[in-house]
């Protein structure tokens, strides 16, 4: 009792513990249950910094994005560079926190799964066994009701193979997304479903912020990075590769986790021109072929059943992904059933 009324003494009344407070409750708000904040900093400055983030947020979204991309032709001389894998798996690690670097070298191979069955998400790995994908990682944002959702409604929009599968925004409405055109070119940023379809958009689900723009950081600092937490990021080189960045956390002597500025860094080591956060925390996950999970998820209920995945395939055009939301309205998705 005696440490627990030190520690939120600490907490309270001191500079060091004030900054920790603002760290844990940005950790929480940049997840989908910010509204945890609320005992940490008190419902009136979760308020007033949720506003604040959303303001940068959208900031972030704006600047046009003009990078391009060099994709090989497949008429290189003789003699030259020996062809790449078409998937690339590296350990990656920095204060505090574990992680793993998935490249995939051909964008135009990836394609956005969605769950098998109408009412419920998928596990990640599910989906990949059952696509025979080689790789996939996690998506987009869904709604959580108290962290017990069935994973079955995004927030948003969800494209794939050119198709808007569901759509949670008005005809009019922009929203951030994350995804990549018919030639394999990333996008991210705001955008109308209307500015998508101009711009070929292929594959996409909503999440934010951009946070690598025209190879340049978004995120000044440490102190910008909105918390530590496990992360899912998603980047281009100028050469068209995909590059996913997958960061664990919440585990105390493996990994506690990264803040926003370590993965931007991350992207910019590797070369990334542009690069977006996609759904972190207890979603991240990393599945190889055959349906194995490189990494190690956060959920003390193991890995979670999800909306919306990249997955990776040989031959994507082989691959059959029905739209398992047509016909539905978002208004009649229970977000909570199970």
């Amino acid at each position: 009792m005696v440490i627990g009324v030190l520690g939120t003494l600490w907490l309270f009344l001191t500079p060091s513990g004030n900054s920790m407070r603002y760290l844990m409750a940005d950790t929480l708000i940049t997840t989908q249950h910010r509204h945890w904040a609320k005992y940490i900093i008190g419902q009136a400055e979760l308020d007033k910094r949720v506003a604040a983030y959303q303001a940068q947020f959208d900031a972030m979204g704006t600047e046009e994005d003009t990078h391009t991309i060099n994709l090989p032709t497949g008429e290189e001389e003789e003699g030259a560079e020996e062809e790449k894998p078409l998937i690339e798996i590296e350990e990656v690690s920095g204060t505090g926190y574990h992680g793993f670097v998935l490249t995939v070298n051909d964008p135009t191979k990836i394609r956005l799964g969605v769950p098998a069955k109408t009412g419920k998400g998928e596990k990640v790995s599910s989906m990949v066994a059952r696509t025979g994908a080689v790789a996939g990682v996690n998506g987009g944002g869904f709604a959580d009701p108290n962290w017990k959702g069935n994973g079955f409604k995004p927030i948003g929009v969800v494209i794939s193979q050119g198709k808007l599968y569901y759509n949670g925004i008005g005809a009019n409405d922009a929203t951030q997304i994350v995804g990549i055109d018919k030639k394999g070119k990333m996008i991210a940023g705001k955008y109308t479903l209307t500015e998508l379809s101009e711009l070929g958009i292929q594959e996409a689900v909503t999440f934010q912020p951009r946070i690598i723009v025209n190879g340049k950081g978004q995120i000044k600092s440490q102190k910008e990075g909105w918390g530590i937490a496990p992360r899912t990021a998603m980047g281009q080189r100028e050469d068209g590769a995909i590059l996913f960045v997958v960061i664990d956390g919440r585990q105390p002597g493996y990994s506690i986790g990264a803040s926003l500025y370590d993965v931007q860094q991350i992207m910019l080591d590797h070369g990334a021109v542009i690069a977006a956060n996609l759904d972190g925390g207890s979603s991240t996950v990393l599945v190889t072929k055959g349906g194995e999970i490189a990494n190690k998820p956060s959920s003390e209920y193991g890995e979670r059943y999800l909306p919306t995945a990249f997955l990776v395939f040989e031959d994507p055009d082989q691959v059959e992904i029905p739209n398992i939301w047509e016909g539905l309205r978002p208004q009649d998705i229970d977000a909570g059933k199970k």
